[in-house]
């Protein structure tokens, strides 16, 4: 647990040396109308990852029913792999979010930074709460498809890896807006 918190406070430290200084034209700036900016990426990382909560917050009250995909052993596992070997792969190679993960298409205000910041101690201590199901090899669906099941474990991951992936992305934004500033 201590790897992925360091992770977590890694990324957290990322973006406020890498981006913490912007403007809010800065952050909301974008390399073409399709594309997403500094804020919307940063934006994103929070709106998906906590989705993330609510399937914790039952797990915890004991509410939570895995989906009968989730049942069959080998399914979650390998679902997770391919989800986790996708977010470490070649950005090159992107993909479309599912529309309930999608950032605002208005300006975001320029306090998207301290959110963050926030979010990330809030997701810190999701995982604390889910410690014990995590040892527990307990089964999740994603917030977005309760086809798509991995072991809780594997959703952190995927999560650390998501966001680090969203980095690289918010970086590239950065050197297109200073060289055209």
């Amino acid at each position: 647990m201590q790897d992925r918190f360091t992770n977590i406070d890694t990324i957290t430290n990322i973006i406020e040396s890498e981006f913490g200084e912007l403007t809010n034209v800065q952050l909301n700036q974008k390399m073409n109308p399709q594309a997403w900016s500094i804020a919307q990426i940063i934006e994103h990382l929070i709106i998906i990852n906590s989705t993330y909560f609510p399937i914790v917050h039952a797990l915890n009250n004991g509410t939570y029913s895995v989906p009968l995909i989730g049942k069959i052993s080998f399914i979650p596992t390998l679902l997770g792999k391919l989800l986790l070997k996708s977010m470490k792969g070649n950005r090159s190679q992107k993909t479309k979010t599912f529309p309930i993960w999608e950032p605002s298409q208005s300006e975001i205000d320029g306090n998207i930074i301290l959110r963050f910041k926030k979010h990330q101690e809030e997701l810190k201590n999701m995982i604390e709460q889910c410690e014990h199901h995590i040892k527990a090899n307990a089964i999740i669906s994603s917030p977005a498809n309760t086809y798509i099941v991995y072991p809780l474990s594997m959703a952190i991951d995927i999560i650390i890896a998501h966001e680090f992936r969203h980095i690289e992305q918010a970086k590239e934004v950065a050197k297109q807006i200073t060289t055209t500033s």
